[in-house]
């Protein structure tokens, strides 16, 4: 139980990480994205309102007569430098959308054909601006019709992508190393939970060693003194009580061995298909005294790997508690069948099926009956079935089968 609690801790831990990982770079992502489009828009939008071409800092005959000032560093996109370092070409359209001019000077990878092919291609774009190849594009209105502008985007590409897969290793890395710290640290993490679990079990063991010797005398001067003094009402119900606490500390010993049962299990072929079958024989008394039907359909030649003692406790627990939450004149039908796993079924009416936590229903010491009338139960039994199962490597579920019956499925 402690490793699998362990294991969950890990898996709880492994999926928080990297649901934060691929949150922070999805973040990080658009961000990026987001920051690229904007700088390539502002580089259309200068060019657009230059005409479709970059507007210059100033004429080449204003060029300073000396080496101009060492550009400190600044968080402005747009540089004295930009016109120089930006690539681009405009394609101008007169008002029949026939292309009027062409302007490639400042681009040597783009022809006057390429350039019309990509003007064209994005023309009747209601956004009036995207991305077309690796260059972002901006339609603007001149005095004779529109022009389209193209920013070669390559290098802001390029970045970008590599900025992304920086992060992603960035990212990656450190989830982990958390990852490795965690799994570390999760035998320590759980050690407080392992030490309380197994002074529950060591409590729950020493203590139903120590009730069992004054429950055996209680019982055993009962009989004395029914010899002696008769048969009375108060001595009947100081054995009935007897026997019930005798019952319940030798089902919390067994629930407390339970969990550590797995490493000892007595695997064989079991045929199951009989053990089912004489089970619900053994059964079938107590059923017809409560006024309940039996049904089944068995497979008797069905087997499989199993701990006998164990199955046939499983399959007594199902029945008792199929008996005793039946309602009256109620009919209880058992199923196993063998395919390439082993399923048993065991279903009853139940008409508060409605009203029935099925997900506390395998927890311990719960009861379903909310006044806690006795019943001839504690609340462990269903726990038991579970443990026995999973010890098993197997499946337990109950469900609704419709308004009125209930339903224990074993899956092995």
């Amino acid at each position: 139980m402690i490793y699998k609690l362990q294991r969950k801790f890990v898996l709880i831990s492994l999926a928080s990480v990297f649901t934060v990982v691929i949150l922070v770079f999805g973040v990080i992502f658009a961000l990026n994205l987001s920051m690229m489009n904007r700088n390539m828009d502002r580089l259309a939008d200068n060019v657009s309102q230059g005409g479709g071409k970059f507007p210059l800092p100033f004429d080449k005959e204003e060029f300073p007569g000396e080496k101009p000032p060492k550009n400190e560093p600044t968080f402005e996109f747009i540089t004295p430098e930009t016109p120089f370092s930006t690539r681009y070409f405009t394609v101008y359209f007169d008002e029949n959308n026939d292309v009027k001019d062409i302007f490639t000077d400042s681009i040597y990878s783009i022809t006057d054909d390429q350039a019309v092919e990509y003007a064209k291609s994005v023309l009747n774009d209601a956004n009036k601006k995207g991305w077309a190849s690796n260059y972002r594009y901006k339609i603007f209105s001149t005095e004779a019709g529109c022009g389209v502008v193209f920013i070669d985007g390559s290098m802001n590409i390029s970045t970008f992508i590599q900025s992304n897969a920086i992060a992603a290793v960035v990212l990656l890395v450190c989830a982990g190393l958390v990852l490795i710290l965690i799994f570390l640290l999760s035998k320590k993490a759980v050690k407080p939970i392992a030490e309380s679990y197994e002074k529950q079990k060591q409590f729950v063991t020493d203590a139903g060693h120590e009730l069992k010797t004054p429950l055996t005398l209680i019982l055993t001067n009962t009989d004395i003194a029914e010899n002696e003094l008769g048969k009375n009402e108060w001595l009947d119900d100081i054995r009935a009580e007897g026997n019930r606490m005798s019952e319940l500390v030798n089902q919390l010993v067994a629930l407390s061995k339970m969990d550590e049962s797995r490493n000892n299990l007595q695997i064989k072929c079991v045929e199951i298909g009989e053990l089912v079958s004489d089970t619900i024989a053994e059964f079938e008394p107590l059923a017809i005294s409560r006024n309940k039907t039996i049904k089944s359909d068995i497979n008797k030649k069905a087997t499989c790997n199993a701990d006998e003692a164990l199955i046939y406790r499983l399959v007594g627990i199902l029945m008792d508690n199929a008996i005793k939450y039946c309602d009256n004149d109620g009919e209880i039908f058992v199923s196993l069948q063998k395919g390439r796993k082993t399923v048993l079924i065991v279903e009853n009416t139940y008409s508060a099926v409605n009203e029935t936590e099925f997900n506390k229903l395998f927890d311990r010491f719960y009861r379903a009956d909310k006044a806690r009338k006795f019943t001839g139960g504690y609340g462990v039994g269903l726990s038991m079935a579970k443990s026995i199962v999973e010890n098993h490597k197997g499946d337990i579920s109950a469900y609704k089968k419709d308004n009125s019956h209930i339903v224990f499925k074993v899956v092995l």
